[in-house]
């Protein structure tokens, strides 16, 4: 999922991290063309 957040925005107070993923390259646009289990990434949660 991508989302762009407006970070000035005055309606936003914080942001919080729930988890990570971890992939193996420098450039995720290949999963923007994945859905499903093939969109999956190995994450971890806080």
């Amino acid at each position: 999922m991508e989302r762009i957040f407006p970070i000035n925005s005055p309606n936003i107070e914080k942001i919080v991290v729930n988890s990570y993923g971890k992939v193996r390259r420098a450039k995720l646009f290949y999963l923007r063309g994945l859905t499903g289990k093939a969109a999956r990434i190995k994450s971890k949660r806080i």
